[in-house]
This record gives structure tokens, C-alpha cells and sequence, in this order.
């Protein structure tokens, strides 16, 4: 927009120039039409601002369409708006389907930690977890790369993972723990073991009226306390007509059988133990190391044997960028996903806690700083917060400011920007959102359809940013 602006200036002058004759309509429809068509459609409508930080991601996209059969991570953390996984499962279909489906990324077993996630996977497990979000207060609990820490202090568990979309078999499952540690081990099949062994033959005894505990010891042979102890008595006292268990000196074959999970054999780097299956699985069963004692589990990456996309979702109800600021193991973990690019969507919360938009985006740039640090250093779309209402009264002016200052910070700390609060309507949009069903009662989350109209919107403009690059090179 701003190089059509310039180049109205120079019409304008050139029209009013002593030098120059008037300019006809004519003319001036005919320049028009000359003008670079790429940068129109980079610069108006549905559009990521500051695009060109992505060309590193544009062109690894560009060379798996050349079949280079490359790997595209991309992770997106937010808040609720992510956790449940609607916008971001919608995001990843559509990738997925221009570019190829290599996996569905980063999952976590929300179910165990008793909260929602998404309907693509589930787990199940026979024992009970505890949990810790990062939204709480600071307490040494493994809160890493999903924001929520989830452990137990013994073992004797089976985690059972589903696959419930066909799409998202896997061949690599990762495990993420802090510091890598050796936790967990990984199982498909369980072998049955049989031992044989003999017991003592147990034979019944009706006892007849008048009848001793110890006449009926004396005539199978055996001590009054072993007929006690088979039939669970305190005393000797006995009474005629009902049955004893006795336990005689002969002796039969006794088989035992018993159930374990076949450990798979795992591989480790610097970020995870994982394994390898030539085979698509849809189920994989999560069972303890013998040689650990705790067990912490902070997600697991399923990749398929196929170039294209993974399209991660990291989510905490209720987050804010200061949330995952405070564990520097999130940061750490991240690595693990070895993401190509990076989008945020924070911004809700931080606006129904009165957050000053200077505030905010000092927390914006202290999570991109603690992502260096790490040397986490790939490009990076910052989302508008949606529009919403304060406290289900007014138009959230919070949202407004955050989405005003991140449009304006853009370029000075390099990161692109779509803004989804003006492609929703903006300050004055909400009433007819709900109108449309696109946003709920709360007038914070939205509905499915919502969700999925963002989707749709954002990478709407990502594959036009896309093209655009393409038609540069």
C-alpha cells in the first residue's frame, strides 16, 4: 500500500508540473494498470504484514514442491483458543493438504490431566496422574513444552494412546521428559508368561453336630491352626452344618499365568527417546522404565515416513505470554519440536487482567528473547487477539491497543503479523459475530464454525504470502 501511495504522489505532481501537459483518465487508468500486481495483493485485504520474515520457511515449502521431501514443523502456542485444537486441527488439514502430511506434531494426554484437548488422539490409563499448569503460581513441578506438568511418584501404569484420525498414524513417537531422563518405556504387544508350580489339594468338611475342631484336625491328619488359618477363624469355636476348607498333605500342579508389555527398543538424542516402526501405528501403549522411580512426562512428537507439514498446537486455558515465561524448561523443550516457524496467539487473558498494551508487548519480546537464548532463532507470525467483550459488557479496548502496538512493533523486532482482530470486525464486531454464531455466550471463546472461519482466513493469507514469494523468485 504504501509504494501505491507514493507512486498517487508522483502522478499528482507530475499532473501539476509547468512542464507537463494535464493528465487524461485515460492515462492515468493505463499506469494504474502497470503497477506490480504482487504488491497490491501483499499490502491490502486479508494479509500477513511484514511477510518477508518467512522466506526461509517460503522457501523450504517451495523446495518440498520440487520434491526435496522436506520437513516443515510449525508450532503455535496460545491460550484455550489453541488447547482445544479447532483453529489449529482446521490450520493443519489445509497445510497438510497443499503440502503434504508428515504427522500430526506435538500431542499431550490432556485427558490425564483432567482438562479438554484435541479429538485427533486420546489417552487412557489405568493409574492417576497429578498435574500442574503454568498459569499457577511457581513450584518446582515439570512444567515444560505443554504448559501443563503431569508425574507420579510410583509406577505400575499403562498409558494407552489412540490414534482416532486415520490421517495421523504415526512410524516415530517421541518422548519429552525434563532433562531427557530415561522415564518411559514404549509397547505395542504384551507376552503371556506360565509358570508351573504344585499347591496343596484343599478338600471341604461339612461339620457334623457335636464334631471338635480338633477330632476333624486328627482326621485329615493336619494342625488345628492350619484349619484355621484356611478358613480365616479366630477361635476354635466351630458350629455343626456349615462347610471347612481342608488343606490335605497332597499336592496337584498349579499353572500361573501372567500378563507383561513387551518393551520396544528405544533410540535417544539431545531431546528425547523415541522409536522407529516401519509400520503406520495407530496405537502405542506408554509403560514405566524399571530403572526409574519417578516419572514426569511433559508430551510426545508423531511424525509419519512422509515429506510435508507437522503442525504443532501448544495451548493452556487461561495462559499468558507471562505464564510461559516463568519456566524456563518450556523454552528448552521447544527445541525438541525443531520448529521452521513459530505463531502466537496470547492476548485474551492478559486483557481481562486490565494489561496495558506497553506491558504486554514487553512480554511479547521477553518470551522472544527467552526463545534466542535459546537459540530458537526461526520466523515468527504473531495472531491479533480475536475480538471480544470485557467482561461480557463492553468492547474489549485492551484487544484493540495490543493489536494497534503489535502492528506497529512489527518491523523493529522482525516478526510478522496477521491481524485477526480487524479480519473479525474489529472493536464494534462482536454483536455481529454472535449474530452468525460465530462466537459463544461468553463472548470470549468462540464456536466451532468461529474457529474454523479463522482457519480459513489465516491461511487464506499465509498461501497468498506464499505465492507472492513465489512469483518474486
Amino acid at each position: 500500500m504504501n509504494k501505491l501511495i507514493i507512486f498517487f504522489c508522483c502522478l499528482l505532481w507530475s499532473a501539476n508540473s509547468k512542464a507537463q501537459k494535464s493528465v487524461s483518465l485515460s492515462t492515468i487508468k493505463d499506469m494504474i494498470s502497470k503497477i506490480d500486481t504482487a504488491t497490491i495483493e501483499t499490502y491490502t485485504g486479508n494479509h500477513i504484514y511484514n511477510a518477508q520474515v518467512l522466506e526461509s520457511v517460503f522457501e523450504k515449502l517451495k523446495e518440498n514442491e520440487s520434491g526435496k521431501n522436506q520437513k516443515i514443523n510449525i508450532v503455535h502456542i496460545g491460550d484455550s483458543h489453541i488447547q482445544g485444537d479447532l483453529m489449529t486441527n482446521k490450520i493443519r488439514k489445509i497445510l497438510q493438504q497443499q503440502f503434504g502430511n508428515a504427522g500430526r506434531g506435538f500431542v499431550f494426554p490432556y485427558q490425564l490431566a483432567k482438562t479438554n484437548g484435541s479429538y485427533n488422539e486420546r489417552f487412557y490409563s489405568n493409574r492417576a496422574w497429578e498435574s500442574y499448569r503454568n498459569i499457577h503460581p511457581v513450584k518446582n513441578r515439570p512444567v515444560g513444552v505443554s504448559g501443563i506438568g503431569l508425574w507420579r511418584d510410583n509406577g505400575g501404569f499403562a498409558v494407552q494412546l489412540n490414534i482416532k484420525d486415520p490421517a495421523y498414524k504415526f512410524n516415530s513417537i517421541h518422548i519429552i521428559t525434563p532433562q531427557n531422563q530415561n522415564m518411559f518405556d514404549l509397547a505395542i504387544s504384551s507376552q503371556t508368561n506360565i509358570i508351573q508350580s504344585t499347591e496343596r489339594k484343599v478338600i471341604t468338611h461339612k461339620i457334623k453336630k457335636g464334631e471338635a475342631i480338633s477330632v476333624i484336625a486328627d482326621k485329615y491328619n493336619i494342625s488345628i491352626a492350619e484349619i484355621k488359618k484356611a478358613n480365616g477363624l479366630k477361635s476354635n469355636n466351630i458350629r455343626a452344618g456349615r462347610t471347612l476348607k481342608i488343606p490335605t498333605n497332597e499336592t496337584k500342579p498349579k499353572t500361573i499365568k501372567s500378563s507383561e508389555f513387551v518393551p520396544l527398543n528405544l533410540t535417544s538424542d539431545s531431546f528425547s527417546h523415541y522409536y522407529n516402526s516401519e509400520k503406520a501405528l495407530d496405537k502405542i501403549y506408554l509403560i514405566p522404565n524399571k530403572s526409574a522411580s519417578e516419572f514426569e512426562l511433559n508430551g510426545l512428537v508423531l511424525e509419519k515416513d512422509a515429506p510435508g507439514i507437522t503442525y504443532s498446537g501448544i495451548g493452556v486455558n487461561g495462559a499468558k505470554f507471562s505464564d510461559y515465561n516463568k519456566y524456563p524448561l518450556f523454552f528448552e523443550q521447544l527445541k525438541a519440536l525443531k520448529p521452521d516457524l513459530l505463531i502466537f496467539s496470547l492476548g485474551t487473558n492478559e486483557s481481562y487482567d486490565n494489561m496495558e498494551a506497553s506491558a504486554y508487548i514487553r512480554e511479547l519480546r521477553e518470551f522472544i528473547s527467552n526463545l534466542k537464548q535459546q537459540k530458537i532463532d526461526v520466523p515468527i507470525i504473531v495472531m491479533t487477539p480475536p475480538p471480544s467483550l470485557h467482561r461480557k459488557r463492553k468492547p474489549n479496548i485492551y484487544v484493540k491497543e495490543y493489536a494497534e502496538r503489535i502492528n506497529n512493533v512489527a518491523e523493529k523486532d522482525d516478526f510478522a503479523v496477521w491481524d485477526l482482530y480487524d479480519e473479525f470486525g474489529g472493536l464494534n464486531g462482536v454483536r455481529a459475530l454472535r449474530a452468525e454464531g460465530l462466537i459463544g455466550p461468553d463472548f470470549v471463546h468462540y464456536s466451532k464454525k468461529g474457529y474454523e472461519k479463522q482457519a480459513k482466513l489465516f491461511t487464506e493469507a499465509f498461501l497468498r504470502a506464499y505465492d507472492n514469494f513465489k512469483f518474486k523468485k
